[in-house]
């Protein structure tokens, strides 16, 4: 009788353990889909319509091993495009960061391709003319300054006020573990920081979207006929690699999750690798105490005149740091303290990438990072209540 409980009871332990390496295994191999890929659910929506499409490299269709842009999937379905808005860095991608985009023909297509960062950031009425639907798709990082979510904005209220329906095909973000930064303060709003929220939000653009529209955001408040074609198998605690490159100077996954504390050495005198193969995963300056690491920025694809271009850089490699939780201020800090002309660090910029007029001051008055953050706080608490309302993942 003792051996058959024995025996029932290993088998029934084997078996728990079996069922529950299944599970993890199960769960381990549910693919993240985005709503591009979700086409039942928005292709009778779009069917016998003039189509316009906000799109670039990052708007692709995986299908198995090969992938498919998004323009060219519509095509082979027989849907009606009749233009192509490209945003920063253009429709294929490969334009550097602050350079004008120009309206052209895609070569492949034919289409025509309006500009979104050149003369105009929003598009006009006579761009949206004859357009039924327009759709956006694309890959946003989650990030304040990354400009996809500027023009989001104005396609938003573009569409607003030519009583046009949007629908957004909605992407992971790959950052949106956790919510974190200064909040902008208005008097810093610009194209690279339009919304008072923090530097890293913690949202989808097809939340984000509902969260313009819902807060009154949009001139005069006017509000967006907005559709979000959802992701499956997401949440915010979900891990994605974006698979290709959501602007030229964030080429893996190490560059995009230090992206958001890296981007506030930008408007100082310190390189983030822009010229080197290495973007956005070192940081160092020809100035800084000599150091083991260095490099030598040369221009490369997405930087034509890198920082510091053909001059020695010492300073820190950041490619095996594991995956930050938090905006790491240490960087920035420590860059300051390093380099000896304190009062031509900072270059013109600082306080709209940063949001808040505050932190140089307190990067100058020497704060630390704990410091700093608390003066952050009741602002991220307000924000997350007003974030809360707009999730549609959990």
């Amino acid at each position: 009788m003792i051996d058959s409980i024995k025996i029932n009871y290993s088998f029934f332990k084997n078996t728990f353990f079996l069922l529950l390496i299944c599970n993890y295994i199960s769960i381990a191999q549910i693919k993240i889909k985005t709503g591009a890929e979700n086409i039942s659910e928005y292709l009778s929506l779009i069917e016998n319509k003039n189509i316009g499409i906000v799109a670039n490299n990052s708007s692709i269709i995986f299908n198995g091993k090969k992938n498919i842009h998004l323009v060219d999937s519509l095509i082979l379905l027989g849907v009606n495009i009749k233009k192509v808005f490209a945003p920063e860095h253009g429709f294929r991608g490969n334009q550097d960061a602050g350079e004008k985009v120009y309206d052209q023909i895609d070569k492949k297509t034919k289409i025509e391709i309006i500009s979104l960062y050149g003369k105009n950031k929003k598009p006009k009425s006579v761009d949206l003319k004859n357009i039924e639907i327009l759709i956006f798709d694309l890959q946003d990082v989650g990030v304040r300054f990354f400009t996809y979510i500027s023009t989001l904005h104005y396609v938003m209220e573009a569409c607003a006020e030519n009583n046009i329906k949007l629908i957004i095909l909605d992407r992971p973000n790959p950052n949106s573990h956790y919510i974190d930064g200064p909040v902008l303060n208005p008097i810093n709003r610009s194209f690279v920081g339009m919304h008072e929220v923090p530097i890293v939000y913690g949202m989808t653009i097809g939340e984000y979207a509902k969260m313009i529209n819902g807060e009154g955001w949009l001139n005069n408040s006017i509000k967006c006929k907005l559709k979000v074609i959802p992701l499956r198998n997401y949440t915010h605690k979900s891990t994605y690699t974006i698979p290709s490159r959501p602007s030229p100077n964030l080429p893996n996954k190490k560059a995009v999750e230090l992206y958001p504390s890296l981007c506030l050495l930008e408007s100082t005198v310190v390189s983030v690798g822009r010229g080197t193969e290495m973007q956005f995963q070192v940081y160092g300056n020809p100035k800084f105490p000599e150091s083991t690491f260095r490099f030598i920025p040369k221009p490369n694809f997405g930087a034509k005149n890198p920082k510091h271009n053909g001059v020695l850089c010492y300073g820190e490699d950041l490619r095996k740091i594991k995956k930050l939780n938090k905006i790491n201020l240490k960087w920035l800090i420590d860059s300051y303290k390093k380099y000896p002309d304190k009062k031509n660090f900072f270059l013109k910029g600082f306080d709209r990438i940063s949001g808040d007029s505050s932190l140089k001051n307190q990067i100058i008055d020497g704060w630390n990072d704990k410091k700093i953050r608390k003066t952050w706080n009741e602002k991220l608490e307000k924000f997350k209540i007003i974030r809360s309302k707009y999730l549609i993942y959990p």
